[in-house]
């Protein structure tokens, strides 16, 4: 999965749920996707945190792409966070955390700020998957093709995809080019109680889940889903 900022509980479900997690930080960057942005609850309904960047040029890998630091956005979302988190019963145990990985401007490379982001939440959470990156593997290739080259290098019988992938991996036929099983990774996200909301609103940032519920509530939390067995 390409490294997200702040993912939602479905994202560390996906992690929690496998041996080694790769984050595809050498894919092309997307703007107006999650690469950069996630939702946070505010007076009741979604609202965006967007983190900057630079524009360069056509094609640009995630891990090329830099923060904007022209702007003033890290003291931005941490005033949000504060703000719209503050009084919330676990906010001791989240604030600190988010105020520190926000606020280190070594991470001025988009992949590095998200990657340092899930993997601090990860420890959190009790997450002791294996991460990686694809940049560092040296395994070229497009879609399935790459995938499956992976999976041979890391010895996998098995790939959890995600379940965005998987109409291409089933007409790229990966199971019959791999012999690896092919599950799909369908998590359910469950309602539960949110400070400042009169209805549930789903599909929210890590940072909503761990606020109303606390580290070990959220841990609970996003090992909760359904898996769909393909092939």
């Amino acid at each position: 999965m390409q490294p997200t900022y702040f993912p939602w509980g479905g994202y560390f479900n996906l992690i929690a749920s496998v041996s080694v997690f790769v984050f595809l930080d050498d894919v092309q960057y997307e703007r107006g996707t999650w690469h950069n942005r996630n939702r946070v609850l505010k007076q009741g309904g979604a609202h965006w945190l967007t983190v900057p960047v630079m524009r360069g040029h056509l094609g640009e890998a995630i891990n090329q792409v830099r923060t904007d630091e022209k702007l003033p956005w890290r003291k931005k979302h941490i005033a949000l966070l504060q703000q719209i988190y503050g009084k919330h019963p676990f906010a001791e145990q989240l604030i600190p955390l988010c105020e520190d990985l926000i606020g280190d401007e070594d991470l001025g490379i988009l992949a590095r700020l998200n990657e340092r982001i899930i993997a601090a939440f990860c420890e959190r959470l009790n997450i002791t998957t294996r991460l990686l990156r694809s940049s560092e593997l040296g395994i070229a290739g497009q879609r399935s093709e790459r995938l499956a080259r992976m999976c041979r290098h890391l010895g996998c019988d098995a790939y959890l995809s995600p379940p965005g992938a998987a109409d291409y991996l089933e007409a790229d036929r990966f199971v019959d080019m791999t012999g690896v099983k092919l599950s799909i990774n369908d998590f359910q996200p469950a309602a539960y109680k949110q400070r400042g909301a009169t209805e549930y609103v789903s599909h929210l940032s890590i940072i909503d889940v761990v606020a109303n519920l606390g580290w070990a509530g959220a841990s609970a939390y996003v090992r909760h889903g359904i898996l769909e067995s393909r092939g």
